[in-house]
């Protein structure tokens, strides 16, 4: 039975990705890597919408998310976090871990975060160094409006760097860090980006490398000026996720043959086609519909039913898998992931089998 993944990463891969990743491996410190360490910043650059630096980590997303705090901050000092969701509070776990005095603004789950509260939250904290931020929350299915916040944050005096969590909306999402004066800018290779876990890839403003002068966290493997330092000639300072690379170059191909806009469109038609088909069945949405991610949609499951069952009939029965939900929706909800190259068609068999699995759903 053919697998239908609809989990928020890693996402199906497209063919020609797969067949890149079958390439055997080279001398990481030769000619052909410096070629295509070359291909992938510059295609990176151009999906990451920014003319800055674009450094490639060998890492999961949240090693990304560690290496911008041990970067940018000192022990005891401020960072506001935008916190609405599990992975907002992962971004305030990591800043405390290092000493951060981190201050949360939590906003109900399934809503997004409203920017005149943040400017609000800002200016009563005083002096914050950095405000944290998770442009798409999977795990309520939201995407904040980040150009909003960041517009209400430089609106302060002392306006604070702007560090983002873009893990599961880079490439799918318009996030525009240039213009919207975005300092850092974290995805990962295995979302939007079309590639299988390995790298954590971010950007980083002028800004914030005046800030790495004087940030005195301890890094090593995370150092973005060592990163910087090799990236000029093509190379990393340690072993890098080559097969990674091999399949992320040429589904940075894919993307601008597609063309970023279109890319943005596609995945805004799938949402919609995919919320409208869950509310056709009776269920209701987890967040607010003003909120709703185009990446991935979370569905409430009614009390009578299992989520976890529900979640093991689909897989089993059907090929289809889904995410349960995290922390505290944990067995409330279902997160169904349309993100990557992903169709209507193949949402559509999603909405078919929920509607035989639910017999709420048939009236």
């Amino acid at each position: 039975m053919p697998i239908n993944l609809r989990i928020p990463g890693p996402v199906p891969l497209p063919q020609e990705v797969r067949e890149a990743l079958a390439q055997d491996m080279i001398d990481h410190r030769g000619p052909e890597f410096a070629s295509l360490f070359g291909e992938v910043t510059e295609g990176l650059k151009y999906v990451f919408q920014t003319k800055h630096d674009v450094l490639i980590l060998t890492a999961s997303g949240t090693g990304g998310l560690e290496a911008a705090i041990v970067n940018l901050l000192s022990p005891g000092e401020k960072a506001l976090v935008v916190i609405n969701g599990f992975f907002g509070e992962r971004w305030f776990e990591i800043a405390r871990a290092f000493g951060v005095e981190a201050i949360p603004l939590r906003f109900p789950w399934g809503l997004g975060a409203e920017p005149e509260d943040v400017r609000k939250a800002l200016i009563k904290a005083g002096d914050c160094k950095a405000l944290l931020i998770t442009h798409n929350e999977t795990s309520t299915g939201i995407t904040n409006d980040l150009e909003a916040i960041t517009k209400a944050a430089y609106s302060i005096e002392n306006p604070p760097l702007i560090l983002v969590d873009a893990v599961s909306s880079l490439g799918a999402i318009d996030l525009r860090p240039d213009e919207w004066g975005c300092d850092v800018v974290v995805t990962a290779s295995q979302k939007a980006l079309m590639a299988p876990p390995g790298l954590s890839i971010i950007s980083v403003s002028p800004r914030a490398w005046e800030a790495y002068e004087k940030a005195k966290l301890p890094r090593f493997y995370w150092d973005f000026r060592k990163a910087k330092e090799y990236a000029l000639r093509n190379q990393t300072p340690f072993t890098p996720a080559l097969s990674v690379l091999f399949g992320l170059r040429k589904s940075l191909k894919l993307i601008r043959e597609e063309g970023l806009a279109v890319v943005f469109d596609r995945h805004r038609a799938v949402a919609e086609f995919t919320r409208q088909g869950v509310k056709s069945l009776g269920l209701s949405l987890f967040p607010d519909e003003k909120w709703a991610s185009n990446t991935v949609t979370a569905v409430r499951i009614p009390p009578e039913f299992r989520a976890d069952e529900l979640i093991e009939r689909l897989r089993e029965g059907y090929g289809i898998v889904v995410a349960g939900g995290q922390g505290a929706l944990k067995g409330k909800i279902i997160r169904i992931a349309h993100i990557g190259r992903v169709t209507a068609e193949e949402m559509a068999q999603v909405i078919a089998a929920l509607k035989e699995l639910l017999p709420c759903s048939r009236s």
